[in-house]
Protein backbone atom coordinates (compact mmCIF):
# COMPACT_ATOMS: atom_id res chain seq x y z
CA UNK A 1 0.00 0.00 0.00
CA UNK A 2 1.08 2.96 -0.70
CA UNK A 3 3.44 5.18 2.13
CA UNK A 4 3.83 2.40 3.83
CA UNK A 5 6.94 -0.02 4.18
CA UNK A 6 6.69 -3.57 5.64
CA UNK A 7 5.95 -4.49 9.37
CA UNK A 8 6.81 -1.11 10.66
CA UNK A 9 3.76 -0.13 9.94
CA UNK A 10 1.99 -1.66 12.43
CA UNK A 11 4.81 -0.83 15.21
CA UNK A 12 5.62 -3.62 17.94
CA UNK A 13 2.20 -3.00 19.91
CA UNK A 14 -0.39 -2.54 16.72
CA UNK A 15 -0.56 1.27 17.23
CA UNK A 16 0.48 2.13 13.70
CA UNK A 17 -3.05 1.21 12.84
CA UNK A 18 -4.48 4.44 14.24
CA UNK A 19 -1.51 6.33 12.14
CA UNK A 20 -2.52 3.84 9.19
CA UNK A 21 -5.77 3.92 8.39
CA UNK A 22 -6.28 8.19 7.37
CA UNK A 23 -4.16 6.52 4.32
CA UNK A 24 -6.26 3.19 4.28
CA UNK A 25 -9.81 4.88 3.81
CA UNK A 26 -9.49 7.16 1.44
CA UNK A 27 -8.24 4.22 -0.81
CA UNK A 28 -11.49 2.33 -0.10
CA UNK A 29 -13.71 5.16 -0.48
CA UNK A 30 -12.33 6.11 -3.68
CA UNK A 31 -13.65 2.15 -4.64
CA UNK A 32 -16.78 3.13 -3.82
CA UNK A 33 -16.78 6.71 -5.70
CA UNK A 34 -14.96 5.55 -8.49
CA UNK A 35 -16.21 3.38 -11.92
CA UNK A 36 -15.49 0.24 -12.06
CA UNK A 37 -11.72 -0.53 -13.05
CA UNK A 38 -10.43 2.46 -10.92
CA UNK A 39 -12.33 0.79 -7.59
CA UNK A 40 -10.93 -2.63 -8.49
CA UNK A 41 -7.23 -1.36 -7.69
CA UNK A 42 -8.39 0.80 -4.92
CA UNK A 43 -9.89 -2.46 -3.64
CA UNK A 44 -6.50 -4.80 -4.48
CA UNK A 45 -4.33 -1.57 -2.27
CA UNK A 46 -7.66 -2.29 0.33
CA UNK A 47 -6.36 -6.46 0.24
CA UNK A 48 -3.03 -5.41 0.92
CA UNK A 49 -3.78 -3.58 4.10
CA UNK A 50 -5.84 -5.71 5.56
CA UNK A 51 -3.70 -8.66 5.31
CA UNK A 52 -1.10 -6.38 7.14
CA UNK A 53 -3.36 -5.72 9.64
CA UNK A 54 -4.80 -9.30 9.66
CA UNK A 55 -1.00 -9.84 10.89
CA UNK A 56 -0.66 -7.10 12.79
CA UNK A 57 -3.82 -8.32 15.34
CA UNK A 58 -2.73 -12.29 14.57
CA UNK A 59 0.99 -10.94 16.75
CA UNK A 60 -0.94 -7.76 18.55
CA UNK A 61 -3.94 -10.70 20.26
CA UNK A 62 -1.66 -13.68 20.74
CA UNK A 63 -4.69 -15.26 20.14
CA UNK A 64 -7.47 -13.44 22.28
CA UNK A 65 -10.45 -11.75 21.14
CA UNK A 66 -9.24 -8.65 20.70
CA UNK A 67 -6.24 -6.42 19.82
CA UNK A 68 -5.53 -6.25 23.68
CA UNK A 69 -6.54 -9.18 24.86
CA UNK A 70 -10.37 -10.19 25.81
CA UNK A 71 -11.63 -6.92 26.52
CA UNK A 72 -11.94 -3.88 23.98
CA UNK A 73 -9.25 -1.54 24.01
CA UNK A 74 -8.14 1.19 21.93
CA UNK A 75 -7.32 -0.56 18.66
CA UNK A 76 -10.40 -2.36 19.04
CA UNK A 77 -12.32 0.59 19.12
CA UNK A 78 -10.05 2.73 16.78
CA UNK A 79 -10.63 0.18 13.86
CA UNK A 80 -14.12 -0.70 14.99
CA UNK A 81 -15.46 2.86 14.44
CA UNK A 82 -14.99 2.21 10.66
CA UNK A 83 -16.94 -1.52 10.75
CA UNK A 84 -20.17 -0.30 9.79
CA UNK A 85 -18.82 1.66 7.17
CA UNK A 86 -16.99 -1.39 5.95
CA UNK A 87 -19.62 -3.19 5.68
CA UNK A 88 -21.41 -0.76 3.66
CA UNK A 89 -18.96 -0.84 1.44
CA UNK A 90 -18.78 -4.39 0.72
CA UNK A 91 -22.75 -4.63 0.66
CA UNK A 92 -22.85 -1.64 -2.02
CA UNK A 93 -19.58 -2.61 -4.41
CA UNK A 94 -20.24 -6.58 -3.78
CA UNK A 95 -16.92 -6.87 -2.49
CA UNK A 96 -15.68 -8.50 0.60
CA UNK A 97 -13.05 -6.58 2.78
CA UNK A 98 -13.13 -8.28 5.98
CA UNK A 99 -13.45 -11.98 3.98
CA UNK A 100 -13.18 -15.21 6.57
CA UNK A 101 -10.98 -16.94 3.76
CA UNK A 102 -8.36 -14.03 3.33
CA UNK A 103 -8.27 -12.51 6.64
CA UNK A 104 -10.35 -15.24 8.94
CA UNK A 105 -8.50 -13.36 12.36
CA UNK A 106 -9.92 -10.24 11.52
CA UNK A 107 -13.28 -11.90 9.94
CA UNK A 108 -13.68 -13.49 13.47
CA UNK A 109 -12.80 -10.13 15.63
CA UNK A 110 -15.05 -8.08 13.35
CA UNK A 111 -17.97 -10.72 14.54
CA UNK A 112 -16.79 -10.19 18.31
CA UNK A 113 -16.42 -6.69 18.19
CA UNK A 114 -19.95 -6.38 16.94
CA UNK A 115 -21.51 -9.03 19.43
CA UNK A 116 -19.90 -7.68 22.44
CA UNK A 117 -22.41 -6.15 24.90
CA UNK A 118 -20.66 -2.55 24.47
CA UNK A 119 -20.89 -2.01 21.00
CA UNK A 120 -24.27 -4.28 19.66
CA UNK A 121 -26.90 -1.49 20.64
CA UNK A 122 -24.48 1.04 19.18
CA UNK A 123 -23.20 0.12 15.78
CA UNK A 124 -25.26 1.69 13.34
CA UNK A 125 -27.91 -0.96 10.83
CA UNK A 126 -26.08 -1.70 7.64
CA UNK A 127 -28.40 -1.56 5.76
CA UNK A 128 -29.67 2.14 7.25
CA UNK A 129 -26.28 3.33 6.97
CA UNK A 130 -26.78 2.21 3.20
CA UNK A 131 -29.42 4.32 2.40
CA UNK A 132 -27.37 7.05 4.30
CA UNK A 133 -24.63 6.62 2.10
CA UNK A 134 -26.55 6.44 -1.34
CA UNK A 135 -27.62 9.72 -0.06
CA UNK A 136 -23.85 10.61 0.33
CA UNK A 137 -22.80 8.84 -3.00
CA UNK A 138 -25.13 10.52 -5.10
CA UNK A 139 -24.28 14.62 -3.12
CA UNK A 140 -20.40 13.58 -3.70
CA UNK A 141 -20.51 12.57 -7.06
CA UNK A 142 -22.59 15.78 -7.72
CA UNK A 143 -19.76 17.87 -6.12
CA UNK A 144 -17.51 15.84 -7.99
CA UNK A 145 -18.93 16.50 -11.67
CA UNK A 146 -19.10 19.83 -10.82
CA UNK A 147 -15.41 20.93 -10.46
Amino acid sequence: MRGFKGEGAMAKDGKGWVRWRPKWFPRVREGFLSEEETAKNAFEDSDKGLLMLEEAFTKCSKGQKFFGGERIGYLDIALGSHLAWIRVIEQACNVSLIDEAKTPNLYKWAHDFSADVAVKDVLPSTDKLYEFAKLLISVMKGSIAEK
